[in-house]
């Protein structure tokens, strides 16, 4: 596919780990682990076709509510996978954010996190979002705070206020919004993830779990995607 008819920026939603790994008699930690496998693959796939911008739902804000036995081994999956990205992205020029309050994790992993941005604050190549802690409807809350403290120390003032502003203050700022969503598994929901941004989104929504996509199922969302009339509102 050509570059101009790619998306700029892509989400998604990486939903079906554990209805995998339930229908393979497997725990649910067996599920994400195949996920985080995928998600390397598909990261690097997107790199390698062009993909300027990549936001992944990695943690919800909502998924806390999960078994803690679920929470305690995604914790250590993703220091796994941290540990791991630093070692084999070292060559790729993919730079790395993370979105979503990661002050609640452990120690250790905001400390992986903290490098992970460092290492790859440098990189020209796609962007990558690893969304993590986060919700659309959090991530509002916390741009309208922002907002508040500046008309507070009046370097705002409440009539300034438009959609740049609030843009400008939330965790994508300075991103193009999302062209492209996608989200396996057959759910046809949002789940809070990028609100604001994806007012003109298109969506895809495969009925595939997260383990088993592919390349193959992205090229799939995005034949889908160039096939669309993108009108914004218009006629």
């Amino acid at each position: 596919m050509e570059q101009k008819y790619l998306p700029k920026h892509i989400g998604i939603i990486m939903d079906g780990n554990g209805r995998w790994a339930k229908k393979r008699g497997l725990p649910r930690s067996a599920g994400h682990t195949v996920g985080a496998a995928v998600f390397k693959k598909i990261t690097r796939y997107c790199s390698s076709i062009g993909i300027k911008y990549l936001t992944i739902y990695a943690f919800s804000t909502e998924n806390w509510k999960r078994p803690t036995e679920e929470i305690n081994s995604l914790m250590k999956l993703f220091k796994q996978y941290l540990e791991e990205a630093l070692r084999d992205f070292l060559n790729e020029n993919i730079k790395v954010r993370f979105i979503g309050d990661v002050s609640v994790f452990p120690p250790v992993l905001q400390e992986l996190i903290k490098e992970t941005e460092k290492v790859s604050e440098n990189r020209t190549g796609m962007v990558l979002n690893i969304a993590m802690n986060y919700g659309g409807r959090a991530e509002i809350t916390y741009a309208v705070k922002q907002l508040a403290y500046d008309i507070q120390k009046g370097v705002l003032k409440p009539e300034e206020i438009n959609q740049d502003s609030i843009s400008q203050r939330l965790y994508t700022a300075g991103q193009p919004d999302p062209d492209l969503i996608i989200r396996p598994s057959g759910e046809e929901r949002i789940s809070n993830f990028l609100l604001w941004q994806s007012a003109y989104t298109e969506y895809v929504v495969m009925d595939i779990l997260w383990p088993d996509f592919k390349p193959k199922d992205l090229d799939r969302a995005l034949d889908d995607y160039v096939n669309r009339n993108r009108r914004f509102g218009g006629v």
